[in-house]
């Protein structure tokens, strides 16, 4: 799915917090995750925050009373200007650009991989050095299983996908 520009804005806002030093990335995106499994927890407090007929201020007083203890007041401050400017229903948007954002800073690529068959971690680890030398980065998988390929891998970084599945070579050859 792609970003809006809004959500994109408001990313590049928060990296801004992280550049001026006023927060680092890192508490950054721990914040943002805190703030996520929150709302992921509570149903109700997802649709009160996005919910356009209730007050800011009521929301404000929800958001102090849910997140002042959890997170940074930075953080907090961002969640009621999203709020006060209807763009809460965004935030895993937000979220998103925001590790994108990180990722970039950090030199890290997240990377999916998929197999036939569980890898052992040496396996694992073969793939990962090779990924990182090749890409020049910090390689963060996620592996996953797919009996479907038969053999062989699907590594799927950004928008492109390395397929040396068993299953695409014989659809191949058909």
């Amino acid at each position: 799915m792609a970003s809006s520009t809004s959500s994109k804005n408001y990313a590049g806002a928060l990296a801004e917090i992280a550049n001026d030093n006023v927060l680092s990335y890192d508490n950054i995106k721990n914040d943002l995750n805190t703030v996520s499994d929150i709302i992921a927890s509570s149903a109700e407090l997802k649709n009160v925050l996005e919910n356009i007929t209730i007050s800011t201020e009521i929301k404000n007083s929800i958001i102090d009373d849910v997140f002042k203890n959890q997170v940074d007041a930075k953080i907090v401050n961002f969640l009621k200007v999203i709020t006060a400017k209807n763009k809460f229903n965004e935030f895993a948007e937000i979220k998103n650009e925001f590790e994108n954002r990180y990722n970039d800073v950090k030199n890290i690529k997240p990377v999916d991989v998929t197999s036939a068959i569980e890898l052992s971690d040496d396996q694992k680890n073969k793939i990962t050095d090779k990924l990182r030398s090749k890409l020049n980065k910090e390689i963060i998988a996620n592996w996953k299983i797919d009996s479907d390929i038969i053999g062989g891998l699907i590594i799927k970084i950004d928008d492109n996908v390395i397929n040396s599945s068993l299953k695409n070579r014989l659809e191949k050859l058909i």
